[in-house]
């Protein structure tokens, strides 16, 4: 939906999904379809509309217990597909870090039925959108509880 005279803007999103946070590999990358442009079986790559690289998409699942959704999607334009890292030894989760996460803010008007209903269930929503995927600097940390004096 588009609303006149508004313009989104991106913002920097780089402390979520990193290991501090926990961001796990749901699968590998995908190539992001253009609906508009693709037709039948002739399958179109869609864009990324600033640097015209091509757009490839991850699920990502948010280790973050206080995260509102358990995963999202993130969008990554580059010229190849990004590869994911090996996981672990042992583990069956791949961490992973996005290097130039960046939020793009939106209003989801899909659930808007003002029309049948008189209500409108739109949403505010976000994109999410990187430069690149690496293996994390460091390791995923858990949440330490507070320390209890035994006094």
């Amino acid at each position: 939906m588009r609303w006149p005279g508004v313009r989104r803007r991106a913002f920097e999103a780089e402390p979520a999904l990193t290991p501090g946070r926990g961001g796990y590999a749901a699968g590998g990358f995908e190539m992001v379809r253009d609906f508009e442009r693709s037709k039948g079986d002739l399958v179109i790559q869609q864009a990324d509309k600033i640097t015209g690289l091509p757009l490839w998409v991850i699920e990502v699942i948010d280790a973050d217990p206080e995260a509102r959704q358990r995963t999202v999607k993130v969008k990554v334009a580059a010229q190849y597909q990004p590869v994911v890292p090996d996981a672990p030894a042992g583990s069956p989760f791949t961490a992973i870090e996005f290097e130039g996460l960046m939020a793009t803010p939106y209003v989801d008007a899909s659930r808007c039925r003002a029309k049948d209903t008189g209500k409108c269930g739109a949403r505010m929503a976000y994109s999410l959108k990187a430069t690149g995927v690496r293996a994390p600097s460091r390791g995923i940390g858990r949440p330490v509880p507070e320390h209890k004096d035994a006094a």
